[in-house]
């Protein structure tokens, strides 16, 4: 009888035994299948971030390789005691995206500046103390070597001439700027100050 009552209670340890391990197991899954969700959520959040740091710095350097700079003097011609046209060299200064330099249409009226319905996508704008305005007329043609386009690419140059007839009278020592805003990348400001004569070509400082 005593050892059947022994039997008895090693069978009913066993089972116990048997009930804490699968409880265990379970937790222990548990535990897993959480820890791999934690991990993946904070893997997909660390690659979205990664690809969006990396989006921005791709758009910097975007910005920056279509970037004009100015390469010499800026020149200035003038009449009946008021400047006429202001011109400039600009190259790309990184060797990067080409810059479209298409001129505006000035048709009606042949004002100095651009008709609203013009196709130029480059914009020089004027500004001063007294006044600002938008998309003035200009020309530009590639100095030096070049193909036949508009878009000013790796290795040209191109001459631009901006026609200030159509802001207010630049007279002598007058401060004014001309920003040249492209498609992309940043916006290229040209600041000068007329001398105290006018002359018919003078280099503005």
């Amino acid at each position: 009888m005593i050892s059947m009552w022994k039997k008895f209670l090693k069978t009913l340890r066993r089972e116990e035994r048997g009930i804490t391990g699968l409880e265990t197991a379970i937790i222990l899954i548990a535990f897993v299948v959480i820890a791999s969700v934690f991990a993946y959520t904070v893997l997909s959040a660390g690659i979205f971030s990664s690809q969006k740091g990396q989006e921005a710095v791709y758009s910097g350097l975007e910005g920056a390789r279509a970037t004009m700079e100015i390469k010499g003097s800026v020149v200035a011609t003038s009449a009946s005691g008021a400047v006429t046209t202001v011109i400039f060299t600009v190259a790309n200064p990184l060797d990067g995206a080409a810059v479209d330099l298409r001129a505006p249409d000035d048709d009606s009226p042949a004002d100095g500046i651009a008709d609203s319905n013009s196709s130029n996508v480059t914009v020089i704008s004027y500004h001063s103390q007294t006044d600002a305005v938008d998309d003035l007329d200009f020309s530009a043609s590639v100095v030096g070597w070049g193909d036949n386009d508009s878009l000013l690419e790796p290795g040209e140059k191109f001459e631009i001439t901006v026609d200030m007839t159509g802001v207010e009278n630049i007279g002598t020592y007058k401060t004014f700027a001309l920003e040249l805003q492209p498609v992309i990348g940043a916006v290229l400001t040209i600041e000068r100050t007329t001398p105290a004569a006018l002359d018919p070509v003078m280099i503005l400082n």
